[in-house]
């Protein structure tokens, strides 16, 4: 990383990119999410609640269980997902019943496939064949996404469209990285398993570095949505902020880019089912130890 001396995962592929992560920057996230997370019961709240999500997608998934899935479900989980519960709904209205038998059969692929790490960007890209191509289905991506990361959250870093997009030259990678011509770069970094996995590595030693060796996974997804939470505000009246109303605490991006923002902190409740249907409540007192 640059701008601060930080030690740097080892790379053990020569397809793993070289990183050049702002020290400083890290610092300034990192203090700025752990302050304004005390206005919710301090920053234990936000990671209870990322593992909570995790739990829920992970139980809904599971492998025996995806050919029972029913549509409200679905859309339960898919409210955790904030990139794709809004893109989702129409063409689930006009699929109806034969949409969710997509969504079910590829789901299924996708979990057989990525018990080998590997094979996970080929395993990405024959998900998303099984939907529609076009700006309209970049959720798709994101979907597949959202279920490796929270079903194997060891295996699989968070890998959505807003951590990196190559083709939009966006992403908490770019918010990230420092070079003081970067408004004026294109940067050279795949959208793929190794570079997020590199990120999550670098983030995790940051972290580790910083005093903090519980829960780090979940630290790390809290950091990017707070690297791109900032970066939505700084972008004023511009179109991104189209799918965030004005926000009313400090921490609304960043729990809606989690896909938190459906946890109420006062009782608990979620829009979240269980595989039964049944409503899911966390236990705010989980958050407190």
């Amino acid at each position: 990383m640059d701008g601060m001396t930080l030690p740097r995962a080892q790379i053990t592929s020569t397809n793993r990119p070289v990183l050049h992560l702002d020290g400083p920057k890290l610092a300034h996230t990192l203090e700025t999410v752990v302050t304004r997370s005390e206005s919710v019961g301090g920053i234990e709240f936000l990671v209870t609640g990322v593992k909570f999500k995790s739990e829920v997608i992970a139980d809904v998934f599971k492998r025996d269980a995806i050919d029972k899935l029913d549509l409200d479900t679905f859309l339960s989980v898919v409210a955790f997902m904030s990139p794709v519960r809004r893109r989702i709904g129409p063409w689930l209205e006009e699929t109806g019943t034969s949409g969710m038998d997509i969504v079910k059969g590829a789901i299924e692929a996708l979990l057989d496939q990525a018990q080998v790490t590997a094979e996970c960007d080929d395993a990405m890209r024959r998900f998303c064949q099984k939907f529609p191509e076009g700006r309209s289905y970049r959720w798709v991506r994101d979907l597949a996404s959202e279920i490796l990361h929270n079903v194997m959250p060891e295996r699989y870093p968070l890998m959505n469209r807003w951590v990196w997009d190559v083709k939009a030259n966006t992403g908490v990678i770019r918010e990230l990285w420092h070079d003081v011509n970067i408004d004026h770069m294109t940067l050279d970094v795949e959208d793929n398993y190794d570079t997020y996995l590199m990120l999550r590595e670098e983030l995790s030693q940051y972290l580790s570095d910083n005093g903090v060796f519980r829960d780090v996974m979940a630290y790390v997804d809290i950091l990017c949505a707070q690297v791109y939470a900032d970066y939505i505000c700084e972008q004023g009246g511009s179109y991104l902020r189209t799918d965030f109303s004005a926000a009313e605490d400090p921490l609304l991006y960043t729990r809606r880019m989690l896909g938190l923002e459906g946890i109420d902190p006062e009782t608990g409740r979620t829009r979240a089912k269980g595989v039964e249907g049944r409503p899911i409540i966390l236990d705010i007192d989980e958050t407190t130890h």
